[in-house]
């Protein structure tokens, strides 16, 4: 038995006026889609577990089977693991985005103006020669990741913030931290818009630090679940969670974080592990997300229909001829149009057995909406256990 697990990052959403009152997902050509849903089962998940925050931290957590109450400590960490980073006890990690603040104070881009990633990596290069390792005064270390994703080592003590996600405050005024940890916190900001200052080929102006916390401790995939695991990812949250679980990450060229991503290399990849033996594997697009944060709802439908068209369409045929299968489609969490940020709301699943049909129905939001909501964390298991629904 083979399986797949589909995560399309934040498609799901909400009734949009710029798609006549429907979501992109009723909108969307989407016939592989469909086809699968008519012969599977059709449900919602609750990714999000009440009182947590809805990031893709945590609603990937949940996807890979594993409970985000017991297991997550903070979205920094994971990421930090993504980039080798082992932290010891006494560190802990913060996401330091590179953003784009208004005169105004206003959050104008979460994403700096998706910068490559090589220019980003001489960004985070000056800051750590500035504000980190470089600065004999200095606790603090910078690690670059991907465009405008980065990582941020600070001592233990400065846990204790709240810190707003920038995504959460497009087109606001942008919410300084607060708590003990704060003032550093700020400075550190400050002092980061001297080093962007000498980068106009950076659309960023400062960074942004958050989702801070020490370096979980999580159980191997196969020993969790009693089977090999990969993921394809460009994101690196996602990689962060197979690195901390020790599920295999190939590099797959074409991969990017954004709508141009190589959708049928990522499913090329997923196939090549399966065929290499490994048992499950995770196919993660973040165009979807990316798209809902920028209220793109042209994008959002067409990196649905590439989902279908690019991924699914062959996807299928090829397991088919690899023997039995199972597989499973939900994304980590809502990123609606109207909103442009993540909601905890719970997420349509599809999960689909080539042997055994199930009741059948129909891959929306509004198709699912009558159905009993379902933790997150156990459809994995219902994936991998015989006769699951």
């Amino acid at each position: 038995m083979k399986y797949v697990v589909c995560v399309p990052d934040g498609c799901a959403d909400e009734p949009f006026e710029g798609l006549g009152g429907r979501t992109p997902l009723e909108v969307a050509h989407t016939p592989t889609i469909d086809a699968l849903a008519a012969r599977g089962t059709v449900g919602r998940a609750g990714v999000i577990p009440e009182g947590m925050a809805p990031g893709s931290d945590v609603g990937n957590m949940s996807i890979l089977g594993y409970d985000p109450a017991e297991f997550h400590t903070g979205r920094a960490p994971i990421e930090a693991a993504s980039l080798g980073l082992k932290l010891p006890a006494d560190r802990l990690a913060y996401r330091c985005n590179l953003v784009t603040v208004g005169d105004d104070t206003t959050m104008v881009d979460f994403a700096g103006g998706h910068p490559s990633t090589d220019a980003a990596r001489a960004v985070l290069e000056d800051l750590d020669a500035t504000l980190g390792r470089g600065n004999p005064d200095s606790v603090l270390e910078f690690h670059a990741g991907v465009e405008y994703r980065h990582i941020m080592v600070a001592p233990a003590d400065w846990l204790d913030a709240y810190c707003v996600p920038p995504h959460d405050l497009t087109g606001r005024p942008s919410v300084a931290p607060t708590g003990p940890a704060a003032e550093r916190l700020i400075e550190v900001t400050e002092a980061s818009r001297e080093v962007l200052a000498r980068h106009p080929d950076v659309a960023a102006n400062q960074i942004w630090l958050w989702g801070q916390g020490f370096q979980p401790s999580m159980p191997d995939f196969a020993a969790h679940h009693g089977i090999t695991g990969g993921i394809t990812t460009a994101v690196d949250l996602v990689r962060g969670l197979g690195v901390l679980t020790d599920m295999a990450l190939p590099d797959v060229e074409g991969a990017t974080p954004g709508y141009d991503t190589d959708y049928t290399a990522q499913r090329d990849a997923a196939l090549a592990g399966l065929a290499d033996g490994l048992d499950l594997f995770v196919i993660h697009v973040e165009a979807t997300d990316e798209a809902g944060h920028a209220g793109d709802a042209a994008e959002k439908v067409r990196s649905l229909e590439l989902w279908d068209s690019q991924i699914l369409a062959g996807l299928v045929p090829e397991l088919d001829r690899t023997g039995p299968w199972r597989l499973l489609m939900l994304p980590d969490h809502a990123t609606p149009l109207a909103r442009r940020t993540h909601t905890p709301d719970p997420v349509p699943y599809l999960l689909v057995d080539s042997a055994v049909d199930g009741p059948g129905g129909t891959y929306t939001e509004a198709g699912v909406a009558d159905t009993p909501v379902v933790p997150g964390h156990e459809l994995l298991g219902r994936l991998i256990a015989p006769g699951a629904a």
